[in-house]
């Protein structure tokens, strides 16, 4: 991704050389590049600013060097093809900026932000730059900073950190976001009994002691709601109102979802995490897998609220032509029982091209409940599947 920041304090954004942004930025993962606002004046003391229109007080910033500034970036497109950069202009009057905008937003190739100061820009470079590029005015929240690059940095680090690549274990970007979009559960390390100084032994949920995994995403979900509910009892709307498929939004999945995608994965099998012998094979494929395997899968994904909710993937047989695959059927627990997994099934099958004549899929041997859901829709076990404890299932179309 290449990133463009227009401001009067370039040191500001120095920020961003820092921890993993920083080095996305040494691995050429971000093209980060930032652009001294003064630089486009032409009088003696480098002004941007003049008093407004009409009175009042503080001063706007004027529109002459927002447009040399912009243009420059736009004229420096290192010749790419592609469309002009989304520019992002930090203020209080914008849409929200939330993690369901971060995950669009790292999804563009270019981006470009407007550091505004003082009482603002000139409304007559909204109007210059609509007409060459997508611009969105964000905000971070319902208060008022001196100027945008706090924001910028917030924003850049929010979305920086999405691209594949910038952080380690790309599973950790996303593992508390199948929860329902509620906040975060306790977390605890080493010692198991800790004394805090004040003679009181505080201890460890034992239920985490104790390796029993169900147990513990249990454990972790109902904290969760209790602590949203307590906290930000607005995040509960989403799981609460979400009625069918027509309630979420639809998407074929790219590479920018496959870290989520795994991370659904071990949410729907958690019982299956830990290593067993002779365990069937879903929640083993990490965030690199998924990817790959969108290369080969139709992918199809379903959000609430920006938060990936439900999955499911199919293609013709290689082998069979005549075979519709379904594959990697998931809803998050919290949304489970809602009858959101027969709708998916129904719309993989309804994908297949006309001259299907079978429609197969795989699950775990041992996964009853599954078994049961697969039959009442007309599935019947076929043989045992490729995959160590799995069994295949098909039914005619």
């Amino acid at each position: 991704m290449r990133i463009d920041a227009v401001t009067i304090f370039p040191g500001y954004l120095a920020a961003l050389d820092l921890s993993l942004i920083g080095r996305a930025r040494r691995e050429g993962i971000i093209d980060l590049r930032v652009h001294d606002l003064r630089d486009f004046t032409h009088d003696r003391h480098r002004t941007v600013d003049d008093t407004p229109y009409g009175g009042g007080a503080g001063m706007v910033m004027k529109a002459q060097p927002w447009r040399e500034a912009l243009t420059h970036v736009l004229d420096s497109d290192d010749g790419r093809s592609g469309p002009a950069p989304v520019l992002l202009v930090p203020g209080p009057g914008g849409e929200r900026f939330t993690q369901a905008s971060a995950r669009e937003l790292a999804k563009a190739p270019w981006l470009a932000f407007a550091c505004g100061r003082y009482e603002g820009i000139d409304e007559r470079v909204y109007e210059w730059a609509t007409e060459r590029m997508e611009v969105r005015v964000v905000s971070l929240g319902d208060y008022v900073l001196n100027g945008g690059e706090v924001a910028v940095l917030a924003m850049v680090e929010a979305i920086g950190r999405l691209l594949p690549g910038v952080v380690g274990n790309a599973e950790s970007l996303v593992e508390e976001s199948h929860e329902g979009g509620l906040l975060e559960y306790p977390i605890y390390t080493k010692p198991a009994t800790w004394d805090g100084g004040d003679g009181v032994e505080r201890v460890v949920p034992e239920v985490l002691l104790g390796g029993n995994h169900a147990a513990i995403a249990d454990w972790r979900h109902q904290q969760r709601l209790e602590r949203t509910a307590a906290r930000r009892p607005d995040l509960l709307h989403d799981a609460a109102t979400t009625g069918g498929l027509a309630d979420l939004d639809h998407a074929v999945a790219t590479p920018a979802d496959a870290a989520e995608l795994a991370v659904l994965q071990k949410a729907c099998w958690i019982e299956m995490v830990a290593p067993v012998e002779n365990w069937w094979g879903a929640p083993a494929e990490d965030a690199d897998t998924v990817a790959a395997d969108l290369e080969h899968w139709s992918t199809h994904v379903f959000r609430s609220g920006g938060r990936l909710v439900g999955s499911v993937r199919v293609r013709r047989d290689p082998t069979e032509p005549r075979t519709w695959q379904i594959g990697r059927l998931m809803v998050v627990p919290d949304l489970q029982g809602r009858g959101l997994g027969r709708e998916l099934l129904a719309l993989a099958e309804s994908l297949a091209p006309p001259d299907v004549d079978t429609y197969w899929l795989n699950t775990g041997a041992d996964q009853q409940r599954l078994l049961r859901i697969y039959r009442k829709a007309g599935y019947r076990i076929s043989g045992e599947g490729e995959g160590p404890g799995t069994v295949d299932l098909t039914r005619r179309a």
